[in-house]
Parts: C-alpha cells; sequence; structure tokens
C-alpha cells in the first residue's frame, strides 16, 4: 500500500513533500495539513509617516513568489516540528527540500513562476485598510503587515517592523477563515516563540477564525452564482456543487481539531444563502501517504459522479481566500485539465477564490471593526486547546495567551 503513495507524486504540493520524506524512507510521527496559500508584488510594508494607532497582521503559511525562493521556502517548512516531526529534523529537513525543489519549481513554473499568495494578501490588506479609516476613525491610522510562515515576509520580521513603526494595538489576524491547529496554531505558535525572551512592546489583540461571518458566506454565494450562470442553460440544472477543502489526517481530527466542523458550518452557511439550489457535498484535497485522512478525496468524488452519470460539477474552494498553488495547480490543471477531459465531464468548473471581491473586503473590515468594538483580547475557543492535544508548544501559546488575556483586561 506504501508503495503505491510513493510512486505517484499528484495532488497538493503538500503532498509532493510529505511523499517524499515516505519515499527515502523516514516515518512522520505528527502531519499537518499543508496549506501553501505569492507572482511577484511590491513589498514595502513599512509604516507611513506618523504613528501607526491599529496594525493588522495578515497571518498566513505563505509561498514562494518567484522560483528562486522555492529551495528556502521547503527548508523553512520541512525544519517546522509544527507541521511534521522527523528524526533529525534539522539535518534531514533541508536535504529533503533540496531533493524537492527541481519538481516544485516545476510545478510553480506552471502557474506563472511563483504563488500570487503575497499580490492576493498585500491588496486584501491595502483595501481593507483603506475602508477601515474611513468606517472606524476612532482607530485609524490603520495599518497592514503580511505574516508568513515559511516564505517572505516572515511573521518575526513583519513583527518586528510592526514595532519599529511604533504600533499601538497589534491585531493578529489569521487569513485562515477557519481554524486548524496546523494552520492559524501554527502561526500564533510564532508569535508566543516570538516574545519567548522578549518584551512585548504593544498591545495584542487576536482573531482567531470567522467561518460564517455574513460577509464571507454572501462572498462566496456570489462567486457560485455567477459561475453557474457561465453553464450552459440546458445543464446547469444538472451541476453538483463540491465544496473542496484542504484535508486533515484523521488523526489530528481524532484529537479534536475543530477545522471540519468549522468548514462544514461555511457551506451550510452558503448553501442557506443559495436557497440550496443545487445538491451539494464537501470533499477533500490533498490527500497524501498511507495514513487516514478526511475524505472522500475531491479528484475520487469526481471520478465516482461521473461513473453514477452526473457530468456536470462546480469546484469551490471554500477554505481558501486567495489563489494560490493548491487553486491554480491542483483543481485547475490536474483535476480540470487532465483528470475531467479524460474521464469525460462534460461541464468543469472551478470558482474563483474571494481575493479581491468587494463583499470579501467589507467582511475582513468589518471583522476588524466588530473586535475593536468589543474590546476583547481573543475569542474564548483560542485558550481551548483540542481534548487530546499532546503538543507542548500548544500548551505553552495557550498558557501565553491566559497570561497576555490578564494583561488585556487590566
Amino acid at each position: 500500500m506504501a508503495g503505491k503513495f510513493l510512486t505517484h507524486c499528484h495532488g497538493s504540493i503538500g503532498g509532493c513533500f510529505l511523499n517524499e520524506a515516505y519515499r527515502i524512507g523516514t516515518r512522520i510521527t505528527s502531519l499537518c495539513f499543508l496549506t501553501e496559500q505569492n507572482i511577484h508584488w511590491p513589498r514595502n510594508y513599512s509604516s507611513t509617516s506618523g504613528k501607526v494607532k491599529t496594525g493588522i497582521l495578515m497571518m498566513n503559511m505563505g509561498g514562494p513568489s518567484s522560483l528562486s525562493e522555492v529551495n528556502d521556502f521547503l527548508t523553512r517548512l520541512f525544519t517546522d516540528k509544527d507541521i511534521m516531526t522527523l528524526p533529525m529534523q534539522n539535518k534531514l529537513g533541508p536535504i529533503i527540500a533540496k531533493r524537492r525543489t527541481p519538481s516544485i519549481i516545476k510545478k510553480y513554473d506552471e502557474i506563472g513562476g511563483g504563488s500570487p499568495i503575497l499580490k492576493w494578501t498585500d491588496k486584501q490588506g491595502q483595501l481593507m485598510t483603506n475602508l477601515l479609516n474611513k468606517i472606524s476613525p476612532e482607530t485609524a491610522p490603520h495599518k497592514h503587515y503580511v505574516g508568513f510562515r515559511y516564505a517572505k515576509p516572515l511573521t518575526e520580521d513583519s513583527i518586528a517592523q510592526m514595532e519599529r513603526d511604533g504600533v499601538e494595538h497589534a491585531i493578529a489576524f489569521s487569513q485562515y477563515p477557519q481554524y486548524s491547529c496546523s494552520t492559524s496554531g501554527s502561526s500564533f505558535n510564532a508569535l508566543y516563540r516570538y516574545y519567548l525572551n522578549k518584551e512585548i512592546s504593544m498591545k495584542w489583540s487576536f482573531i482567531d477564525r470567522w467561518p460564517t461571518h455574513p460577509k464571507l458566506i454572501e462572498c462566496f454565494a456570489d462567486l457560485i452564482t455567477k459561475e453557474l450562470n457561465s453553464v450552459p442553460k440546458e445543464d446547469r440544472d444538472d451541476v453538483i456543487l463540491l465544496f473542496t477543502a484542504h484535508a486533515l489526517p484523521m488523526q489530528a481530527v481524532n484529537r479534536g481539531d475543530p477545522y471540519p466542523t468549522e468548514v462544514a458550518a461555511t457551506v451550510l452557511g452558503v448553501m442557506q444563502k443559495l436557497n440550496f439550489s443545487h445538491p451539494y457535498r464537501l470533499v477533500w484535497q490533498s490527500k497524501v501517504g498511507p495514513v487516514a485522512w478526511l475524505s472522500p478525496q475531491t479528484d475520487d468524488a469526481i471520478k465516482g459522479y461521473v461513473n453514477k452519470g452526473k457530468k456536470n460539477i462546480l469546484l469551490v474552494p471554500i477554505s481558501f481566500v486567495n489563489e494560490h498553488i493548491e487553486t491554480l495547480h491542483e483543481l485547475d490543471i490536474e483535476y480540470g485539465k487532465e483528470l475531467a477531459e479524460k474521464i469525460g465531464v462534460k461541464n468543469f468548473r472551478r470558482v474563483a477564490a474571494p481575493n479581491d471581491h468587494p463583499a470579501f473586503i467589507e467582511g475582513l473590515a468589518g471583522i476588524v471593526k466588530s473586535h475593536l468594538n468589543q474590546g476583547v483580547m481573543c475569542n474564548p475557543q483560542l485558550l481551548l486547546r483540542c481534548p487530546l492535544c499532546p503538543k507542548a508548544t500548544c500548551h505553552h501559546t495557550k498558557a501565553w495567551l491566559s497570561t497576555l488575556k490578564q494583561k488585556f483586561i487590566k
């Protein structure tokens, strides 16, 4: 069984990373989901003149903006124990990264020479802060910063820039609508480690999840409606909506990770907005290795429905807020161009990620404004560990957040 997985490196870019770890004879003891959510974009995150009253750190895993950044991106990924645990990780991680770099460069080359996640995150942040300056003048001026885990600008570098800019109130804003310990949790762990032996000079608060925000729901419903309207009229009523999200190993799910429940909540909200106009399913992409993951996988679901005579498919990337390797390559090329054509899908469509959709930008600004108006440090959920979580880092991060909460209240 394992050999079958190791000879096929399809699916997400994260899938290729982890298959390599299995292929060279290692055993990944802790496996989290690898979402790479950047094409070149200006990187000017320094402050405008004057003090920044509210600084918003937009946190994500990131992706290499150019082909020359791929190896550094992979090296950071493979040496991060929040994502996976490997034997002799500091030595083995860079070796795996070096071996995988050529094949991953090829994938990024096929989508334009790099990931567009930085472009989109920066644009989203600029639009969000422009709107915030209008609707929340009492907390202005607002300034956005991008904090990536594995690609520049790195989280720690952006925090340092916020400190140099004299930010008064810093908001750590996870750009994953649905919380997972391996995505949002990893970014919050990075914040904890940054301040491990360092004084905190800014007032911090945290936005960790927003899976059912009305504007997020409105955005996806509008994008789906527009894409449905592009399907020939005679086939439109026969379209099946496949909401696709990055899968998670069942090991993490069984520990109590809230991600699957929150993704399902987003899907239900969107379908209610659409008045359940079409049949739908929630499916999962990017499974790798021989261990059990959330299923069914997106490609298997597509094949299964075609075998049942359902040949009009609309994919909705429900857990991603901007275009990246797993929408542009996995969904569009591997599933859309290669698989769909091979098995005879009649109408294959893929809904765009939110990107700069007006409702989505309004949602980002509204989430921040509401957070500021509430005057709370964080959602109580952020302080709660998964019931069967074994990770010491999560324990230390939650304890640090609890300490910050006491100071915030005072």
